[in-house]
């Protein structure tokens, strides 16, 4: 008899390990699957999108959002710069397929697609002092007023960041050649940021500007 309760007692702890394994793989894989389908963490790195996102701040990107949409202007997202699928960005979507943009007297201009008018963007709502009115041709810190046009082609987005006398983007984007890549893919696009994360003090979500375009 001692030995039959010493056999349950060994498959009721099997039993329990099973169960416990069973959860541990089941929550991995939900775990896994929101963080490549729906959300996922982000730390901040640089100053390139100061004062809208401070460096090592860790914010929440929404993947959904980009299976079931496209990006649209005004978006922050997180992306693979062209060349390189190993590095991860984040900046501003500032011209969509088939725009113009043009930086012309610190400013961003846009032509919108099958519009025949170009309207100066309003960037008040997240440019600060120092970068408002100051959006200069590569390289961002050079002061170079000069107008230089984005022809954006299907598919390709143009993107800025908001700290623009400090940041790596479409207007220095260059390829493993030394080639001047302005446009990035809607397929290298991971998501949009949705919000602050950390630290609690700076928690809030974002919301996509109006330009009235």
């Amino acid at each position: 008899m001692e030995y039959m309760f010493r056999r349950k007692d060994q498959r009721k702890v099997w039993v329990h390990v099973l169960d416990v394994l069973l959860n541990v793989v089941i929550i991995v894989a939900i775990v896994g699957g929101i963080r490549t389908f729906l959300v996922s963490p982000f730390q901040v790195e640089g100053n390139s999108m100061v004062s809208t996102l401070e460096d090592n701040q860790y914010i929440i990107i929404n993947k959904l959002a980009y299976r079931i949409g496209s990006p649209e202007r005004g978006d922050i997202v997180v992306f693979h710069p062209p060349g390189d699928e190993k590095k991860y960005y984040v900046k501003r979507v500032i011209g969509l397929s088939g725009d113009r943009v043009t930086l012309r007297g610190g400013y961003v201009h846009v032509q919108a697609a099958g519009i025949d008018s170009e309207v100066r963007l309003d960037e008040v709502a997240y440019l600060d002092e120092r970068n408002l009115g100051h959006t200069y041709r590569h390289p961002p810190g050079s002061g170079d007023f000069s107008e230089v046009d984005f022809h954006v082609p299907e598919g390709k987005y143009f993107l800025l960041g908001d700290n623009r006398q400090g940041s790596l983007d479409s207007r220095s984007f260059m390829s493993a050649d030394g080639e001047h890549v302005p446009f990035v893919d809607e397929d290298a696009i991971s998501g949009r940021v949705w919000f602050v994360a950390l630290p609690i003090t700076k928690i809030h979500a974002f919301e996509v500007p109006e330009y009235g375009l």
